[in-house]
């Protein structure tokens, strides 16, 4: 398990994006050596994690909860026969592209240790958005994406460094629960009625699905109590 590009993009104007400044950062290209990571502050404040990385809509994006995005190669390259183009590393936004490690399986709470130094913990999976249809120009990108499950993994930084190319990654922590990412993004999209169920990762979940799994337990309650 490995890190097989490290991604940064720079804010650029588009048309496909809602926000306010009209811009996104989600063309995001591999570059070469070390990389800094930090936590880049709160929601709506901090922005990337990765040094000379855009987030241009501080809404939805960025925060210390959403510092780094990862997308795995075997996932691009399924997309690739899929859709019948080339995908190069970082053309889903992410800033991670990695090889050898299912994200999809990954646990909510999940420690990765990255290289010599840096420690990153799992979070979420990303929810599509309009940037993101616009920016692959695929028909029913949105459905297409939230059909498939492979989300990527959203990740905090806990210990902060330098990344670089080819630095491994070791699992060096997995919680006390079965929350992956993939039953995690299945919940908050297609399948609400098992969002009770996923508060069991409630301390580690990015804020955006913590947020839809309390709100609707609140509504509806857990099965045990209906």
């Amino acid at each position: 398990m490995k890190i097989l590009s490290v991604n940064v993009g720079s804010a650029k104007p588009v048309a496909f994006t809602d926000a306010p400044s009209g811009t996104t950062g989600i063309d995001k290209r591999p570059v070469e050596g070390p990389v800094r990571v930090d936590s880049p502050g709160p929601p709506g404040v901090g922005a990337s994690g990765v040094s000379g990385d855009a987030v241009c809509d501080l809404r939805f994006h960025g925060g210390n909860d959403r510092a780094v995005y990862a997308f795995a190669r075997e996932d691009l390259d399924g997309w690739e026969h899929e859709l019948g183009r080339s995908l190069a590393n970082g053309a889903f936004g992410e800033n991670l592209t990695t090889l050898g490690i299912d994200l999809r399986e990954a646990l909510i709470g999940e420690r990765w240790r990255v290289g010599p130094r840096v420690v990153l913990e799992v979070t979420g999976g990303r929810i599509p958005c309009r940037t993101f249809a616009g920016w692959l120009g695929e028909k029913g990108w949105l459905r297409r994406f939230t059909q498939s499950a492979s989300s990527g993994a959203m990740l905090r930084v806990i210990e902060p460094g330098e990344l670089s190319v080819g630095d491994p990654i070791d699992v060096i922590h997995r919680p006390d629960h079965e929350v992956t990412v993939s039953r995690l993004f299945r919940a908050v999209t297609t399948d609400r009625k098992s969002l009770p169920g996923v508060l069991d990762a409630a301390p580690w979940m990015e804020r955006e699905q913590l947020g839809i799994a309390r709100s609707y337990t609140a509504k509806y309650g857990r099965p045990s109590e209906r």
